[in-house]
Protein backbone atom coordinates (compact mmCIF):
# COMPACT_ATOMS: atom_id res chain seq x y z
CA UNK A 1 0.00 0.00 0.00
CA UNK A 2 1.02 3.82 -0.48
CA UNK A 3 -1.06 5.15 2.20
CA UNK A 4 -0.10 8.26 3.92
CA UNK A 5 2.35 8.30 6.38
CA UNK A 6 1.34 5.12 7.64
CA UNK A 7 4.44 2.86 7.91
CA UNK A 8 5.29 5.03 5.22
CA UNK A 9 5.94 6.59 8.29
CA UNK A 10 2.09 2.26 7.56
CA UNK A 11 12.17 -5.36 9.71
CA UNK A 12 13.77 -8.77 10.31
CA UNK A 13 11.37 -10.98 11.89
CA UNK A 14 10.17 -14.66 12.62
CA UNK A 15 6.96 -15.94 9.91
CA UNK A 16 3.73 -13.79 10.70
CA UNK A 17 2.35 -15.67 8.79
CA UNK A 18 2.42 -18.36 11.37
CA UNK A 19 -0.73 -17.95 12.67
CA UNK A 20 -2.88 -18.92 9.61
CA UNK A 21 0.13 -21.40 8.50
CA UNK A 22 -0.84 -23.11 11.58
CA UNK A 23 -4.85 -23.35 11.01
CA UNK A 24 -3.56 -25.08 7.65
CA UNK A 25 -1.55 -27.95 9.59
CA UNK A 26 1.50 -26.16 9.57
CA UNK A 27 4.15 -24.68 12.55
CA UNK A 28 2.94 -22.52 14.92
CA UNK A 29 6.28 -22.24 16.58
CA UNK A 30 7.69 -18.32 16.67
CA UNK A 31 10.53 -18.02 14.01
CA UNK A 32 9.22 -21.20 11.95
CA UNK A 33 9.75 -18.68 8.86
CA UNK A 34 12.68 -16.39 8.48
CA UNK A 35 14.18 -13.64 10.08
CA UNK A 36 16.00 -12.46 13.64
CA UNK A 37 14.25 -9.75 15.96
CA UNK A 38 11.28 -7.45 14.89
CA UNK A 39 12.66 -4.49 16.22
CA UNK A 40 16.16 -2.49 16.74
CA UNK A 41 15.01 -1.32 20.54
CA UNK A 42 18.23 0.95 20.60
CA UNK A 43 17.88 1.85 24.50
CA UNK A 44 14.23 2.11 24.00
CA UNK A 45 11.65 -0.43 24.91
CA UNK A 46 9.87 -2.42 22.04
CA UNK A 47 7.99 -4.58 24.24
CA UNK A 48 5.90 -4.52 27.44
CA UNK A 49 7.48 -3.00 30.55
CA UNK A 50 5.52 -3.70 33.08
CA UNK A 51 4.48 0.07 33.74
CA UNK A 52 2.03 1.28 36.59
CA UNK A 53 -1.20 2.12 36.38
CA UNK A 54 -3.16 5.27 35.65
CA UNK A 55 -1.86 8.75 34.60
CA UNK A 56 -2.06 11.04 31.65
CA UNK A 57 0.00 10.97 28.33
CA UNK A 58 0.07 13.43 25.49
CA UNK A 59 1.26 12.74 22.26
CA UNK A 60 2.44 16.21 20.21
CA UNK A 61 2.12 15.86 16.28
CA UNK A 62 1.21 17.68 13.10
CA UNK A 63 -0.99 14.78 11.36
CA UNK A 64 -4.85 14.27 12.10
CA UNK A 65 -6.48 11.17 11.79
CA UNK A 66 -7.59 10.35 8.80
CA UNK A 67 -10.81 8.86 9.71
CA UNK A 68 -12.32 7.74 13.37
CA UNK A 69 -14.71 5.05 11.44
CA UNK A 70 -12.54 1.58 11.27
CA UNK A 71 -14.56 1.17 8.15
CA UNK A 72 -13.27 4.12 6.47
CA UNK A 73 -9.29 4.35 8.14
CA UNK A 74 -6.06 3.94 6.14
CA UNK A 75 -3.41 5.62 8.01
CA UNK A 76 -1.08 5.67 10.34
CA UNK A 77 -2.62 7.94 12.74
CA UNK A 78 -6.23 6.59 12.38
CA UNK A 79 -5.01 2.88 12.73
CA UNK A 80 -2.98 4.17 15.86
CA UNK A 81 -6.50 5.41 17.14
CA UNK A 82 -8.21 2.36 15.84
CA UNK A 83 -6.10 -0.42 17.07
CA UNK A 84 -6.80 0.91 21.08
CA UNK A 85 -10.10 1.58 20.78
CA UNK A 86 -11.36 -1.21 18.60
CA UNK A 87 -10.75 -5.11 18.62
CA UNK A 88 -10.11 -6.49 15.06
CA UNK A 89 -10.32 -10.29 14.66
CA UNK A 90 -6.75 -10.97 15.28
CA UNK A 91 -3.93 -8.40 15.64
CA UNK A 92 -0.36 -7.52 16.63
CA UNK A 93 1.28 -7.54 20.46
CA UNK A 94 4.32 -5.18 20.49
CA UNK A 95 7.68 -7.20 19.43
CA UNK A 96 5.75 -10.03 17.78
CA UNK A 97 5.27 -10.92 14.47
CA UNK A 98 2.78 -13.31 14.80
CA UNK A 99 -0.72 -12.28 15.05
CA UNK A 100 -2.88 -13.35 18.13
CA UNK A 101 -6.93 -14.02 18.23
CA UNK A 102 -8.60 -10.45 19.42
CA UNK A 103 -12.28 -10.56 18.94
CA UNK A 104 -11.64 -14.03 17.61
CA UNK A 105 -11.65 -16.77 20.30
CA UNK A 106 -9.07 -18.39 18.82
CA UNK A 107 -7.21 -19.28 15.17
CA UNK A 108 -8.88 -18.94 12.19
CA UNK A 109 -9.99 -22.55 10.46
CA UNK A 110 -9.18 -23.34 7.08
CA UNK A 111 -10.93 -26.07 4.71
CA UNK A 112 -8.85 -27.78 2.41
CA UNK A 113 -9.70 -25.98 -0.54
CA UNK A 114 -8.75 -22.93 0.13
CA UNK A 115 -11.97 -21.63 -0.02
CA UNK A 116 -13.32 -21.23 3.34
CA UNK A 117 -12.56 -19.61 6.81
CA UNK A 118 -14.42 -19.72 9.88
CA UNK A 119 -13.72 -17.89 13.04
CA UNK A 120 -15.41 -17.92 16.51
CA UNK A 121 -15.17 -14.89 18.53
CA UNK A 122 -15.33 -14.13 21.99
CA UNK A 123 -18.34 -13.75 24.40
CA UNK A 124 -18.97 -11.02 26.41
CA UNK A 125 -16.76 -8.67 24.40
CA UNK A 126 -18.83 -5.26 24.53
CA UNK A 127 -19.30 -2.27 22.78
CA UNK A 128 -18.92 1.43 24.70
CA UNK A 129 -21.44 3.72 25.96
CA UNK A 130 -24.52 4.48 24.04
CA UNK A 131 -24.63 0.75 22.79
CA UNK A 132 -23.45 -1.25 26.03
CA UNK A 133 -24.35 -4.48 24.96
CA UNK A 134 -22.24 -7.82 23.54
CA UNK A 135 -20.68 -8.28 20.39
CA UNK A 136 -22.17 -10.98 18.00
CA UNK A 137 -21.16 -12.29 14.83
CA UNK A 138 -23.58 -10.43 13.50
CA UNK A 139 -21.62 -7.53 13.95
CA UNK A 140 -17.87 -7.70 12.37
CA UNK A 141 -20.70 -9.35 9.00
CA UNK A 142 -21.61 -5.72 9.30
CA UNK A 143 -18.68 -4.02 9.05
CA UNK A 144 -17.84 -6.31 6.09
CA UNK A 145 -21.08 -5.12 4.34
CA UNK A 146 -20.39 -1.59 5.04
CA UNK A 147 -17.46 -1.35 4.40
CA UNK A 148 -18.41 -2.10 0.55
CA UNK A 149 -20.55 1.04 0.38
CA UNK A 150 -19.76 4.34 -1.11
CA UNK A 151 -21.25 6.00 1.74
CA UNK A 152 -18.55 4.38 3.97
CA UNK A 153 -15.74 4.12 1.54
CA UNK A 154 -13.61 1.16 2.81
CA UNK A 155 -10.01 1.97 0.95
CA UNK A 156 -8.61 -1.52 0.26
CA UNK A 157 -10.93 -3.98 -1.31
CA UNK A 158 -8.98 -5.70 -3.38
CA UNK A 159 -7.76 -7.72 -0.28
CA UNK A 160 -11.18 -9.02 -0.47
CA UNK A 161 -12.34 -9.21 -3.67
CA UNK A 162 -12.02 -12.86 -3.51
CA UNK A 163 -15.36 -12.83 -1.09
CA UNK A 164 -18.53 -14.38 -2.70
CA UNK A 165 -20.53 -11.27 -3.37
CA UNK A 166 -18.12 -8.94 -3.30
CA UNK A 167 -19.12 -5.72 -5.54
CA UNK A 168 -16.97 -4.59 -8.66
CA UNK A 169 -17.67 -1.07 -7.49
CA UNK A 170 -18.80 0.32 -4.32
CA UNK A 171 -22.89 -0.22 -3.50
CA UNK A 172 -25.29 2.39 -3.21
CA UNK A 173 -26.18 2.01 0.27
CA UNK A 174 -24.63 -1.05 3.01
CA UNK A 175 -25.61 -4.07 1.09
CA UNK A 176 -25.51 -7.89 2.29
CA UNK A 177 -21.95 -9.63 1.00
CA UNK A 178 -23.37 -13.29 0.47
CA UNK A 179 -20.13 -14.69 0.96
CA UNK A 180 -19.77 -13.78 4.68
CA UNK A 181 -22.26 -15.58 6.72
CA UNK A 182 -22.83 -15.75 10.35
CA UNK A 183 -24.19 -19.33 11.55
CA UNK A 184 -24.85 -18.38 15.04
CA UNK A 185 -23.74 -15.54 17.35
CA UNK A 186 -20.24 -16.55 18.28
CA UNK A 187 -19.35 -17.89 14.74
CA UNK A 188 -18.42 -15.90 11.54
CA UNK A 189 -17.98 -17.81 7.91
CA UNK A 190 -16.03 -16.08 5.10
CA UNK A 191 -16.50 -17.97 1.39
CA UNK A 192 -14.85 -17.60 -1.42
CA UNK A 193 -14.68 -17.65 -5.18
CA UNK A 194 -10.87 -18.28 -5.25
CA UNK A 195 -8.90 -20.43 -3.48
CA UNK A 196 -6.55 -17.88 -1.56
CA UNK A 197 -7.99 -18.25 1.85
CA UNK A 198 -4.28 -18.17 3.65
CA UNK A 199 -3.89 -14.62 2.17
CA UNK A 200 -7.25 -13.58 3.57
CA UNK A 201 -6.93 -15.14 6.66
CA UNK A 202 -3.83 -13.39 6.96
CA UNK A 203 -5.61 -9.60 6.05
CA UNK A 204 -8.13 -10.36 8.94
CA UNK A 205 -5.70 -8.48 11.27
CA UNK A 206 -7.48 -4.73 9.21
CA UNK A 207 -9.78 -2.84 10.57
CA UNK A 208 -12.88 -4.00 8.25
CA UNK A 209 -12.82 -6.91 10.86
CA UNK A 210 -13.48 -4.54 13.39
CA UNK A 211 -16.85 -4.89 14.42
CA UNK A 212 -19.94 -2.14 13.98
CA UNK A 213 -23.23 -2.41 15.23
CA UNK A 214 -26.13 -2.02 12.65
CA UNK A 215 -28.53 -1.45 14.89
CA UNK A 216 -26.90 2.06 16.53
CA UNK A 217 -24.84 2.28 13.31
CA UNK A 218 -27.43 1.99 10.23
CA UNK A 219 -28.78 5.18 10.88
CA UNK A 220 -25.68 7.31 10.49
CA UNK A 221 -24.58 4.51 7.48
CA UNK A 222 -27.85 5.46 5.30
CA UNK A 223 -26.49 9.09 4.53
CA UNK A 224 -23.64 9.90 2.13
CA UNK A 225 -21.08 10.08 3.31
CA UNK A 226 -21.67 8.00 6.52
CA UNK A 227 -22.09 10.07 9.67
CA UNK A 228 -20.73 7.41 11.77
CA UNK A 229 -17.21 8.83 11.88
CA UNK A 230 -18.61 11.16 14.50
CA UNK A 231 -20.36 8.82 16.44
CA UNK A 232 -17.91 5.71 16.87
CA UNK A 233 -18.50 3.44 19.74
CA UNK A 234 -15.39 0.99 20.81
CA UNK A 235 -14.64 -2.41 21.87
CA UNK A 236 -11.54 -1.26 22.72
CA UNK A 237 -9.59 -0.63 26.61
CA UNK A 238 -9.99 3.28 25.42
CA UNK A 239 -12.65 5.12 23.27
CA UNK A 240 -12.79 8.70 22.19
CA UNK A 241 -14.85 11.01 24.69
CA UNK A 242 -17.99 11.18 24.19
CA UNK A 243 -21.41 12.35 25.33
CA UNK A 244 -24.65 10.50 26.15
CA UNK A 245 -25.97 10.51 22.76
CA UNK A 246 -22.44 8.86 21.18
CA UNK A 247 -21.34 12.40 19.73
CA UNK A 248 -17.38 12.08 19.42
CA UNK A 249 -16.80 15.06 21.75
CA UNK A 250 -13.34 14.40 22.08
CA UNK A 251 -12.42 15.12 18.67
CA UNK A 252 -11.61 18.15 16.94
CA UNK A 253 -10.78 17.46 13.73
CA UNK A 254 -7.51 18.88 12.82
CA UNK A 255 -6.60 20.36 16.31
CA UNK A 256 -7.04 17.40 19.14
CA UNK A 257 -8.20 13.77 20.36
CA UNK A 258 -9.35 12.70 23.79
CA UNK A 259 -9.30 9.32 24.31
CA UNK A 260 -10.37 8.42 28.07
CA UNK A 261 -11.06 4.58 29.21
CA UNK A 262 -13.54 2.37 27.49
CA UNK A 263 -16.38 1.85 30.85
CA UNK A 264 -17.42 -1.28 29.36
CA UNK A 265 -13.77 -2.85 28.40
CA UNK A 266 -13.22 -5.42 30.47
CA UNK A 267 -9.46 -6.79 30.79
CA UNK A 268 -9.87 -10.33 31.30
CA UNK A 269 -11.17 -10.75 27.51
CA UNK A 270 -8.10 -8.73 26.06
CA UNK A 271 -4.15 -9.13 25.89
CA UNK A 272 -3.96 -5.19 26.56
CA UNK A 273 -2.49 -3.95 30.21
CA UNK A 274 -4.23 -0.19 28.89
CA UNK A 275 -1.93 1.30 32.01
CA UNK A 276 -2.71 5.12 31.36
CA UNK A 277 -5.86 6.24 32.16
CA UNK A 278 -6.20 9.24 29.48
CA UNK A 279 -4.17 9.70 25.96
CA UNK A 280 -4.46 13.32 24.92
CA UNK A 281 -3.29 13.81 21.28
CA UNK A 282 -2.53 17.19 19.70
CA UNK A 283 -2.73 16.77 15.70
CA UNK A 284 -1.56 20.63 14.85
CA UNK A 285 2.05 20.87 15.63
CA UNK A 286 3.16 23.28 13.13
CA UNK A 287 7.58 23.13 14.03
CA UNK A 288 8.24 18.92 14.18
CA UNK A 289 11.25 20.49 15.69
CA UNK A 290 10.04 22.01 18.31
CA UNK A 291 7.76 19.73 19.15
CA UNK A 292 10.24 16.88 19.24
CA UNK A 293 12.50 18.46 21.56
CA UNK A 294 9.72 19.22 23.72
CA UNK A 295 9.21 15.52 24.09
CA UNK A 296 12.95 14.81 24.53
CA UNK A 297 13.33 17.50 27.32
CA UNK A 298 9.60 17.42 28.90
CA UNK A 299 7.42 15.09 31.10
CA UNK A 300 4.53 12.52 29.95
CA UNK A 301 5.07 12.51 26.37
CA UNK A 302 5.49 10.75 23.12
CA UNK A 303 5.91 11.92 19.39
CA UNK A 304 3.43 11.02 16.43
CA UNK A 305 6.28 9.77 14.39
CA UNK A 306 9.74 10.04 13.27
CA UNK A 307 11.70 13.54 14.44
CA UNK A 308 13.35 15.46 12.35
CA UNK A 309 16.87 14.85 11.71
CA UNK A 310 18.70 16.65 14.50
CA UNK A 311 16.42 15.46 17.30
CA UNK A 312 16.69 11.87 15.84
CA UNK A 313 20.30 12.59 15.94
CA UNK A 314 20.40 13.74 19.40
CA UNK A 315 18.10 10.81 20.68
CA UNK A 316 19.94 7.71 18.72
CA UNK A 317 23.00 9.33 20.08
CA UNK A 318 22.47 10.63 23.67
CA UNK A 319 18.77 9.72 24.72
CA UNK A 320 19.44 6.28 25.74
CA UNK A 321 15.72 4.55 26.85
CA UNK A 322 13.90 7.50 24.86
CA UNK A 323 13.77 6.08 21.73
CA UNK A 324 12.79 2.69 19.61
CA UNK A 325 13.43 2.02 15.80
CA UNK A 326 11.63 -0.24 14.25
CA UNK A 327 11.30 -1.54 10.74
CA UNK A 328 8.47 0.21 8.80
CA UNK A 329 7.86 -3.10 6.82
CA UNK A 330 8.06 -1.63 3.45
CA UNK A 331 10.68 -0.47 0.60
CA UNK A 332 11.08 2.81 -1.40
CA UNK A 333 11.88 2.30 -4.63
CA UNK A 334 12.29 3.97 -8.21
CA UNK A 335 9.76 2.14 -10.28
CA UNK A 336 11.00 2.35 -14.30
CA UNK A 337 8.08 2.47 -16.60
CA UNK A 338 8.57 -0.41 -19.08
CA UNK A 339 6.38 0.56 -21.73
CA UNK A 340 8.13 4.03 -22.38
CA UNK A 341 11.46 3.80 -24.33
CA UNK A 342 14.05 3.44 -23.14
CA UNK A 343 13.32 1.84 -20.68
CA UNK A 344 11.03 -1.00 -22.36
CA UNK A 345 14.79 -2.08 -23.16
CA UNK A 346 15.71 -5.12 -19.89
CA UNK A 347 19.58 -3.80 -20.60
CA UNK A 348 18.88 -0.09 -20.13
CA UNK A 349 17.05 -0.52 -17.07
CA UNK A 350 19.93 -2.69 -15.63
CA UNK A 351 22.13 -0.32 -16.87
CA UNK A 352 20.73 2.41 -14.89
CA UNK A 353 20.28 -0.35 -11.62
CA UNK A 354 23.87 -0.70 -12.12
CA UNK A 355 24.83 2.79 -12.01
CA UNK A 356 22.73 4.34 -9.37
CA UNK A 357 24.20 5.58 -5.93
CA UNK A 358 21.19 3.93 -3.51
CA UNK A 359 23.58 5.03 -0.80
CA UNK A 360 23.20 8.96 -2.31
CA UNK A 361 19.03 8.76 -2.22
CA UNK A 362 19.40 7.15 1.67
CA UNK A 363 21.30 10.30 2.48
CA UNK A 364 19.63 13.02 1.56
CA UNK A 365 16.36 11.26 2.96
CA UNK A 366 18.46 11.70 6.37
CA UNK A 367 21.20 8.75 6.36
CA UNK A 368 21.58 5.63 8.03
CA UNK A 369 19.58 6.28 10.83
CA UNK A 370 16.50 5.74 8.79
CA UNK A 371 16.95 2.56 7.24
CA UNK A 372 19.05 0.36 5.17
CA UNK A 373 19.69 -0.13 1.74
CA UNK A 374 17.34 -1.77 -0.27
CA UNK A 375 18.54 -4.73 -2.20
CA UNK A 376 14.93 -6.14 -3.54
CA UNK A 377 11.73 -5.49 -2.86
CA UNK A 378 10.13 -7.86 0.40
CA UNK A 379 11.52 -6.06 3.36
CA UNK A 380 12.56 -6.81 6.76
CA UNK A 381 9.77 -7.75 8.50
CA UNK A 382 8.02 -9.71 6.20
CA UNK A 383 7.85 -13.38 5.69
CA UNK A 384 9.68 -14.57 2.81
CA UNK A 385 12.51 -11.64 3.38
CA UNK A 386 15.19 -14.48 4.03
CA UNK A 387 14.28 -16.28 1.44
CA UNK A 388 14.58 -13.40 -0.94
CA UNK A 389 18.04 -13.17 -0.23
CA UNK A 390 17.56 -11.31 3.22
CA UNK A 391 19.98 -7.84 3.67
CA UNK A 392 22.12 -9.11 0.75
CA UNK A 393 19.86 -9.82 -1.63
CA UNK A 394 20.09 -11.76 -4.51
CA UNK A 395 23.30 -12.49 -6.34
CA UNK A 396 22.66 -9.73 -9.55
CA UNK A 397 26.01 -7.99 -10.48
CA UNK A 398 24.51 -4.18 -11.50
CA UNK A 399 22.64 -4.43 -7.53
CA UNK A 400 26.04 -5.35 -5.79
CA UNK A 401 27.63 -2.23 -5.38
CA UNK A 402 25.19 0.44 -3.26
CA UNK A 403 27.41 3.44 -4.80
CA UNK A 404 26.88 2.34 -8.08
CA UNK A 405 29.51 0.72 -10.85
CA UNK A 406 29.78 3.08 -14.03
CA UNK A 407 31.70 0.53 -15.92
CA UNK A 408 29.30 -2.19 -15.87
CA UNK A 409 26.53 -0.10 -16.46
CA UNK A 410 27.96 1.19 -19.51
CA UNK A 411 28.52 -2.60 -20.39
CA UNK A 412 24.77 -2.98 -20.19
CA UNK A 413 24.43 0.12 -22.14
CA UNK A 414 26.61 -0.80 -24.99
CA UNK A 415 24.46 -4.53 -24.87
CA UNK A 416 21.55 -2.46 -24.77
CA UNK A 417 22.58 -1.48 -28.37
CA UNK A 418 24.51 2.05 -27.55
CA UNK A 419 28.26 1.08 -28.46
CA UNK A 420 29.38 4.32 -26.98
CA UNK A 421 28.12 2.82 -23.63
CA UNK A 422 25.56 5.70 -23.53
CA UNK A 423 22.12 6.56 -25.07
CA UNK A 424 22.03 8.69 -27.97
CA UNK A 425 18.24 8.08 -28.60
CA UNK A 426 16.23 11.19 -28.91
CA UNK A 427 13.43 9.87 -26.17
CA UNK A 428 12.69 12.02 -22.82
CA UNK A 429 12.19 10.56 -19.91
CA UNK A 430 9.47 12.35 -17.54
CA UNK A 431 10.42 12.26 -13.58
CA UNK A 432 7.64 13.21 -11.44
CA UNK A 433 8.23 13.37 -7.79
CA UNK A 434 6.57 15.70 -4.85
CA UNK A 435 7.61 19.11 -4.50
CA UNK A 436 8.71 18.96 -0.87
CA UNK A 437 11.66 17.24 0.46
CA UNK A 438 12.71 14.73 0.84
CA UNK A 439 11.50 13.72 -2.25
CA UNK A 440 12.39 16.40 -4.55
CA UNK A 441 15.84 16.01 -3.23
CA UNK A 442 15.28 12.19 -4.12
CA UNK A 443 14.86 12.60 -7.68
CA UNK A 444 16.97 15.23 -8.29
CA UNK A 445 19.66 12.40 -7.21
CA UNK A 446 17.78 9.96 -9.66
CA UNK A 447 18.04 12.41 -12.74
CA UNK A 448 21.69 12.87 -12.10
CA UNK A 449 22.22 8.88 -11.95
CA UNK A 450 20.29 9.03 -15.20
CA UNK A 451 21.85 11.82 -17.18
CA UNK A 452 25.48 9.45 -16.34
CA UNK A 453 24.04 7.53 -18.43
CA UNK A 454 23.01 9.81 -21.36
CA UNK A 455 19.63 9.40 -20.73
CA UNK A 456 17.43 12.70 -21.17
CA UNK A 457 15.36 13.76 -18.22
CA UNK A 458 12.13 16.01 -17.24
CA UNK A 459 11.64 16.32 -13.56
CA UNK A 460 8.72 17.47 -12.96
CA UNK A 461 7.59 18.53 -8.91
CA UNK A 462 3.92 18.28 -7.86
CA UNK A 463 2.05 18.29 -4.70
CA UNK A 464 2.57 15.45 -2.59
CA UNK A 465 -1.22 14.77 -2.57
CA UNK A 466 -1.36 14.54 -6.24
CA UNK A 467 1.92 12.57 -7.18
CA UNK A 468 0.56 8.88 -7.40
CA UNK A 469 -3.37 10.41 -7.82
CA UNK A 470 -2.42 12.45 -10.73
CA UNK A 471 0.22 11.65 -12.08
CA UNK A 472 2.39 7.68 -10.99
CA UNK A 473 -1.04 6.26 -11.31
CA UNK A 474 -2.57 7.48 -14.37
CA UNK A 475 -1.05 5.38 -17.21
CA UNK A 476 -1.75 7.70 -19.58
CA UNK A 477 -0.13 10.45 -18.46
CA UNK A 478 3.05 8.75 -19.53
CA UNK A 479 5.14 8.82 -16.35
CA UNK A 480 8.46 6.94 -17.00
CA UNK A 481 9.72 7.27 -13.12
CA UNK A 482 8.02 8.18 -10.04
CA UNK A 483 10.28 9.72 -8.06
CA UNK A 484 9.76 9.00 -4.07
CA UNK A 485 7.51 6.04 -4.46
CA UNK A 486 6.47 3.71 -1.55
CA UNK A 487 5.04 1.02 -0.49
CA UNK A 488 4.29 -0.04 2.65
CA UNK A 489 2.58 -2.84 4.43
CA UNK A 490 -0.78 -3.63 4.91
CA UNK A 491 -0.20 -7.14 6.85
CA UNK A 492 2.42 -9.48 6.92
CA UNK A 493 1.92 -11.52 3.80
CA UNK A 494 4.61 -11.35 1.24
CA UNK A 495 1.78 -11.77 -1.12
CA UNK A 496 0.59 -8.80 -0.33
CA UNK A 497 4.01 -6.49 -0.89
CA UNK A 498 4.68 -8.01 -4.48
CA UNK A 499 1.15 -8.67 -6.10
CA UNK A 500 -0.29 -5.08 -6.29
CA UNK A 501 2.99 -3.66 -7.60
CA UNK A 502 4.36 -6.13 -9.95
CA UNK A 503 1.74 -8.13 -11.63
CA UNK A 504 0.58 -7.30 -15.16
CA UNK A 505 -3.20 -8.68 -14.90
CA UNK A 506 -2.71 -5.61 -11.65
CA UNK A 507 -2.06 -2.61 -13.80
CA UNK A 508 -5.45 -0.35 -13.97
CA UNK A 509 -6.20 2.01 -16.07
CA UNK A 510 -7.16 4.77 -16.56
CA UNK A 511 -6.23 5.57 -12.87
CA UNK A 512 -5.74 4.15 -9.84
CA UNK A 513 -2.55 1.80 -11.19
CA UNK A 514 -0.07 0.56 -8.58
CA UNK A 515 2.06 -1.11 -10.59
CA UNK A 516 4.28 1.54 -11.06
CA UNK A 517 6.68 -0.27 -13.56
CA UNK A 518 3.48 -1.48 -15.33
CA UNK A 519 5.48 -4.66 -15.13
CA UNK A 520 3.68 -7.44 -17.26
CA UNK A 521 6.04 -10.91 -17.17
CA UNK A 522 4.22 -13.63 -18.08
CA UNK A 523 7.00 -15.78 -16.13
CA UNK A 524 6.24 -13.84 -12.96
CA UNK A 525 2.70 -13.64 -13.33
CA UNK A 526 2.60 -17.37 -13.31
CA UNK A 527 5.00 -17.85 -10.72
CA UNK A 528 2.70 -15.50 -8.75
CA UNK A 529 0.03 -17.44 -8.97
CA UNK A 530 1.42 -20.66 -7.65
CA UNK A 531 2.73 -18.81 -4.84
CA UNK A 532 -0.79 -17.93 -3.94
CA UNK A 533 -2.07 -20.85 -4.00
CA UNK A 534 0.72 -22.69 -1.06
CA UNK A 535 1.02 -22.72 2.49
CA UNK A 536 3.46 -23.01 5.04
CA UNK A 537 7.04 -22.84 4.39
CA UNK A 538 6.96 -23.89 0.85
CA UNK A 539 4.47 -21.00 0.57
CA UNK A 540 7.04 -18.43 1.83
CA UNK A 541 10.35 -20.35 -0.66
CA UNK A 542 7.43 -19.58 -3.39
CA UNK A 543 7.02 -15.70 -2.53
CA UNK A 544 10.72 -15.34 -2.11
CA UNK A 545 11.62 -16.77 -5.41
CA UNK A 546 8.78 -14.35 -7.35
CA UNK A 547 10.97 -11.69 -5.36
CA UNK A 548 14.24 -12.99 -6.84
CA UNK A 549 12.71 -12.97 -10.64
CA UNK A 550 10.93 -9.88 -9.88
CA UNK A 551 14.34 -8.05 -9.09
CA UNK A 552 16.13 -10.17 -12.41
CA UNK A 553 13.69 -7.48 -14.56
CA UNK A 554 15.27 -4.62 -13.42
CA UNK A 555 11.61 -2.97 -13.15
CA UNK A 556 13.03 -0.68 -10.58
CA UNK A 557 15.17 0.24 -8.58
CA UNK A 558 15.14 -0.46 -4.63
CA UNK A 559 16.18 2.44 -3.09
CA UNK A 560 15.81 2.26 1.11
CA UNK A 561 13.80 -0.55 3.53
CA UNK A 562 12.82 2.62 5.93
CA UNK A 563 12.94 2.48 9.73
CA UNK A 564 10.77 4.42 12.07
CA UNK A 565 12.41 6.19 15.02
CA UNK A 566 9.68 6.96 17.80
CA UNK A 567 10.59 9.12 20.53
CA UNK A 568 9.04 9.84 24.24
CA UNK A 569 10.11 11.42 27.42
CA UNK A 570 12.36 10.23 29.96
CA UNK A 571 9.36 9.74 32.30
CA UNK A 572 7.60 7.54 30.04
CA UNK A 573 8.00 3.65 29.28
CA UNK A 574 7.18 4.19 25.67
CA UNK A 575 6.24 0.86 23.53
CA UNK A 576 5.96 0.78 20.06
CA UNK A 577 3.72 -1.32 17.94
CA UNK A 578 5.43 -2.87 14.76
CA UNK A 579 2.24 -3.22 12.92
CA UNK A 580 1.98 0.17 12.43
CA UNK A 581 4.84 1.81 13.20
CA UNK A 582 3.74 4.54 16.01
CA UNK A 583 3.76 3.98 19.95
CA UNK A 584 1.15 1.37 21.25
CA UNK A 585 -1.10 3.16 24.00
CA UNK A 586 -2.65 0.25 25.24
CA UNK A 587 0.79 -0.45 26.07
CA UNK A 588 3.01 2.49 26.90
CA UNK A 589 3.12 3.37 30.74
CA UNK A 590 4.09 6.44 32.60
CA UNK A 591 7.18 5.94 35.32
Amino acid sequence: MSRSSLRLAVAPVAAALALVIAACGGSDKPGAGSGTSSSSTGGGAAQETGGKQGGLLKQLGSSDVDYLDPGHTYFTAGYQVAYVTQRPLYSFKPGQTVPVPDLAAGKPEISSDLKTITVKIKPNVKFSPPVNRAVTSKDVKYAFDRFFSANVGGQYPSYFSSLEGVPSSPTKGVKSIAGVTTPDDQTIVLKLSRPEAVSVAAALVMPITMPVPEDYAAKFDAKNPSTYNSHVVATGPYMVKNNAQGNAVGYQAGRSIDLVRNPNWDKTTDYRPAYVDEVQMTTNESDASIAAQQVLTGSHMTLDSDPPAAQLRDAVTSKKGQFVQVPSGGYRWLPLNTTIKPLDNINVRKAILAAFDREAVRRVRGGRFIGDIATHFLPPGIPGFEQAGGLKGPPLDFLANPRGDLALATNYMKKAGYPSGKYTGTDNLLLVTSNADPGKSQAQVAQAQLEKLGLKVTLRTVPQDSMYTEWCQVPGKQVAICGDAAWFKDFLDPQSMLEVTFKGSNIVKPVGNNNLAQLDDKQVDAAMDKATLLQGAPRLDAWGNVDKMITATAAAVPLVWDKTTLIWSKDVNGVANEYYDTIDFAFTSLK
